[in-house]
């Protein structure tokens, strides 16, 4: 399944007080996220940067799509190597550093996902899987910053 794919989202910014952009306290940094045939995704900004704390943050986003590439491809490794998953969870967390210009950037991101599978046999294989998985992600592959990972397998 070779091949290049093509992804579209509309971004609207739905934060004008009446008054624009005239100061940095002026307006609201809610935004709404849409995909064709999917619910709309309120979004803002985190709240240190005057954000609504009720609405996904890009940071937010970005650790999420992390932890769900990885669990889907997990999942796909998995079954490749016979392993039956059953359980599934991470407690995923980012670090971003601000450089003090206005910006900053993510410095690196660790996946902790807590794995039970079918039998007390296929524990080896499945942390052996996370590894697969980390080569396939699409979204760890495309960042510039470390994804590391620290697993538990269990079994159930």
């Amino acid at each position: 399944m070779n091949g290049e794919h093509q992804y579209r989202l509309r971004a609207t910014w739905t934060g004008d007080r009446g008054a624009g952009t005239t100061g940095y306290r002026d307006y609201d940094r809610s935004v709404s996220l849409e995909v064709d045939g999917k619910p709309l995704l309120e979004a803002s900004a985190d709240t240190p940067f005057r954000g609504d704390p009720a609405k996904w943050n890009p940071e937010e986003l970005l650790l999420g799509a992390l932890s769900e590439c990885h669990l889907l491809s997990y999942l796909y490794a998995c079954v490749k190597v016979g392993v039956v998953v059953v359980g599934y969870e991470d407690e995923a967390s980012g670090t971003l550093v601000e450089d003090g210009k206005g910006g900053g950037a993510f410095t690196e991101v660790t996946l902790r996902p807590r794995v039970v599978v079918a039998d007390e046999s296929m524990v080896e294989a499945a942390r052996a899987a996370h590894r697969q998985a980390r080569e396939w992600c699409f979204i760890a592959n495309s960042v510039n910053f470390p994804v590391l990972h620290e697993p538990e397998v269990v079994a159930a």
